[in-house]
């Protein structure tokens, strides 16, 4: 089941970032789709941003000779919250950009190595919002390689819906299962464990919000290092949440297969789908809350609408 959010911003198919799905079953496959999308950059004098597992990095390293527009870099380095690349994206872009010149990239997620259904969810979502935060550049184009060497037709479709573009057979063509528009369907978030903490706020509060979680974080198994992280993306989440969710909100914590959850809820609504993903100017005035906890937290949920107000779900490894 899914609910669909409206986005703020639209883009896509129709601006000139350029963003194609490669299904491929096999090395010779990976190879062939991939080096093709480099040798048509390096004809036209594009430089190349390469971020795949680092066994398709070997293959590739294998046949391109050192080739010196084309660089290698570790998505892994952005940490496990699919919120961040977006930023590290824009980063290595921008730096091989050098001016004007055209960058290409080259991203393939190791969907294999998800750690939970909401974190599969959400790299799904990374996705879908890159149309959306690079519709406007002129200098963007990316290739997303997708290994369907097990058939699994059904997150094959999933993922093909984040992606206006299709390449086979060394050439793209319009996909007709992309999911153009301003609207994206959330997977359902899944249901608080029993037994959970519940705790309501308002201003004034932020002191107590940030004893109970630490609390119910400690308990759970958080490490005393990470607490700190997360206390400081827990008062930024509840402090939004008395600004602009109507001076109110509701905690609950709890745990589930080594992860521990703080969820809040509150009137507001988040109309602009990059809040958070893109690195805040040093000179803008506020607007850093969800940005920090995106960088805190090994995983951020979030579900907005006008109708039924925000969901804020923040994710912090037991295990680490």
């Amino acid at each position: 089941m899914t609910e669909t959010v409206r986005a703020a911003a639209s883009g896509g198919a129709e601006g000139p970032f350029r963003h194609e799905l490669y299904p491929y079953r096999g090395d010779a496959e990976f190879l062939s789709g991939t080096l093709d999308f480099i040798h048509e950059a390096l004809e036209g004098g594009e430089a190349v941003v390469v971020a795949v597992p680092s066994d398709k990095t070997s293959l590739l390293r294998g046949e391109l000779a050192d080739e010196p527009a084309v660089t290698f870099v570790d998505a892994t380095t952005a940490g496990p919250n699919p919120g961040r690349l977006v930023a590290a994206w824009s980063a290595w872009m921008r730096e091989r950009g050098e001016g004007d010149r055209p960058v290409r990239g080259i991203g393939e997620t190791a969907w294999r190595q998800a750690r939970s259904p909401a974190h599969l969810s959400e790299l799904r979502y990374h996705e879908w919002l890159l149309n959306r935060a690079f519709a406007h550049s002129p200098t963007w184009s990316m290739l997303c390689p997708y290994d369907a060497g097990d058939e699994d037709q059904d997150a094959l479709r999933s993922l093909s819906r984040c992606h206006p573009l299709i390449r086979r057979d060394g050439l793209h063509a319009a996909n007709e299962e992309y999911l153009g528009g301003d609207e994206y369907p959330f997977d359902v978030l899944s249901a608080a464990c029993d037994p959970f903490q519940e705790f309501g706020y308002t201003q004034g509060d932020l002191g107590a919000v940030r004893s109970k979680v630490a609390q119910c974080a400690a308990d759970a198994g958080v490490p005393e290092e990470r607490l700190s992280k997360l206390a400081v993306a827990v008062t930024e989440i509840a402090t939004n949440s008395i600004r602009h969710g109507g001076g109110r909100g509701t905690l609950r914590t709890w745990s589930r297969d080594a992860m521990f959850l703080c969820e809040f809820r509150d009137a507001g609504y988040i109309a602009d789908v990059m809040a958070g993903r893109s690195r805040p100017d040093p000179q803008q005035i506020g607007g850093r809350g969800l940005w920090l906890a995106h960088q805190l937290c090994d995983l951020v949920e979030i579900r907005s609408t006008r109708e039924r107000g925000t969901t804020v779900r923040l994710h912090m490894d037991v295990r680490r």
